[in-house]
């Protein structure tokens, strides 16, 4: 069968179309998206460029392939608000997953409910800033005409399912980053809701339990991207989510982690991890499990800070940082350098600690700015194992997962083989798969048994011996972590 995945990214749009017969992609295409940042935290984007982009990415694919599609998933950066009216026109500009403007909003309704840890404990997380529903609190609050105009709430992903179907429905792997989902019972929160506002929770969409074809291509939206009639849609999900079916991370215990700008870490699970600490968010899956989740904002922006400062190429990087031992004879980079969500530094700064008269080097510096995104990824590993969830396989996405020294690293410091997917653009590979598994009614263990393939030239084995070091190394950056915690809070 011939599937598309649609991945609506916050820098461009890619659409990926995907034969599970041949195992091979016949099509990837991209469209940059425009971006509008203000002071004050505003992140925004206009929901037309992303069908703008949507439409340019399909123009551009051979119309033979495209008649061959039978089903498209789409896949979505996470806790964009995008509210519609009756009509379906959305009524503002959409505040993105960065936008930080509205995070007072936030405060307000945790201090409403109770606290964060009353939150955690009783829904499975509480309202970080860049969550849907401080955004939506916002709305009500600054923006009373536009709010009594809509209908419902969507999300990214939704939206984009919308125009495809002309359905407004959200699943619940998307849904658990609104900050509005009990997650371990999968419901909306009405209690919470009402705190925004009685009447959100009439607006908010209809919640889809189980992974399902969510429709048809509209006749319209097939005329204008050049598909055959009956393309199925199916239910799709954030980006996290898409990915973790696109680098196989579908069964109990299997973990990917994202280099790149930003780090991600999420692992699946059978049962709901709730984390009364915050590291990790509890986020569901798209595919019916529950898909733990730790986020961090810099990642690879701090190797290309210190690689630009240093004036070298990746691969020279790369080499003089693993010309310094392990711990960067007592460097130690905490990235913190645009702030930081987990560990929760709003003001968090770019530190370099450890300094002395003979380990300021260069190789020092460049292997601590890698080692130092790498130990909040263990952060997240640990946070784990204390909550019962030990990783037994990891995947490696993102532009790090290129370097081979990066691989080596993170395989050493965790004592697990590393392995890396031969499909690079794995949240739109996942949306196509999960279209597949839904298309198909197939479990999506056996699609990504399937479909998933691994480089086994990039995969990375422990030296055990590696082990221990790394962990002394990274109680000493915890120490300056939580030290400086006052400080960046």
């Amino acid at each position: 069968m011939v599937v598309s995945g649609i991945d609506l990214g916050t820098q461009s749009l890619k659409t990926l179309v995907y034969d599970s017969d041949e195992k091979r992609v016949l099509a990837l295409e991209s469209a940059k998206i425009d971006l509008i940042s203000e002071e004050g935290g505003v992140r925004e984007q206009k929901a037309s460029w992303w069908i703008e982009a949507l439409l340019s990415t399909f123009s551009r694919i051979d119309r033979k392939i495209k008649e061959r599609i039978e089903a498209i998933g789409v896949s979505g950066q996470q806790h964009g608000f995008v509210p519609i009216s009756e009509s379906g026109e959305v009524l503002s500009n959409v505040k993105l997953w960065c936008d930080t403007s509205t995070s007072s909003y936030s405060e307000e309704l945790i201090d409403k409910y109770g606290g964060s840890s009353k939150l955690i404990e009783e829904l499975g997380n509480t309202i970080m800033p860049g969550y849907t529903l401080g955004k939506i609190y916002y709305f009500i609050k600054e923006h009373r005409d536009l709010y009594d105009r809509m209908r419902y709430v969507l999300l990214p992903h939704d939206y984009l399912n919308y125009y495809l179907t002309g359905r407004a429905v959200m699943e619940m792997g998307d849904a658990s980053g609104t900050g509005l989902l009990d997650v371990r019972r999968g419901l909306w929160s009405k209690e919470l809701s009402d705190l925004a506002d009685p009447s959100l929770f009439e607006r908010l969409p209809e919640l889809r339990r189980e992974n399902s074809i969510i429709g048809i291509v509209s006749k319209e939206a097939q005329r204008a991207l050049g598909l055959k009639e009956g393309v199925m849609v199916s239910s799709g999900g954030g980006d996290n989510m898409m990915a973790a079916i696109g680098t196989g991370t579908v069964d109990n215990g299997s973990v990917t982690m994202s280099l790149g700008t930003s780090g991600t870490l999420f692992a699946s699970s059978d049962s709901p991890i709730i984390d009364k600490s915050g590291i990790m968010a509890a986020f569901r899956s798209s595919h019916g499990t529950f898909l733990p989740l730790l986020c961090t904002m810099n990642c690879t922006v701090s190797t290309e800070i210190f690689r630009s400062l240093f004036s070298l190429s990746v691969k020279e990087f790369d080499s003089i940082a693993e010309s310094s031992p392990i711990g960067a004879e007592g460097i130690l980079v905490l990235p913190f350098y645009n702030g930081e969500r987990i560990p929760n530094y709003p003001n968090g700064k770019g530190v370099i600690a450890g300094i002395t008269n003979s380990n300021l080097k260069r190789e020092n510096i460049a292997r601590a700015s890698i080692e130092g995104p790498s130990f909040e990824f263990l952060l997240g590993l640990s946070t784990l194992e204390e909550l019962g969830l030990k990783a037994k396989t990891i995947t490696l996405a993102g532009g790090g997962a290129k370097s081979r020294f990066w691989r080596s690293l993170i395989s050493d410091m965790t004592s697990i083989e590393v392995r890396v997917p031969v499909i690079e653009e794995s949240a739109a590979f996942g949306a196509a798969l999960q279209a597949l598994s839904e298309a198909e009614d197939r479990s999506i263990s056996s699609v990504v048994r399937e479909n998933v393939e691994f480089d086994d030239t990039k995969s990375a084995k422990p030296n055990y011996g590696n082990t221990e070091k790394y962990r002394k190394v990274y109680n000493e950056w915890l120490k300056y972590v939580k030290a400086l915690g006052p400080i960046f809070s």
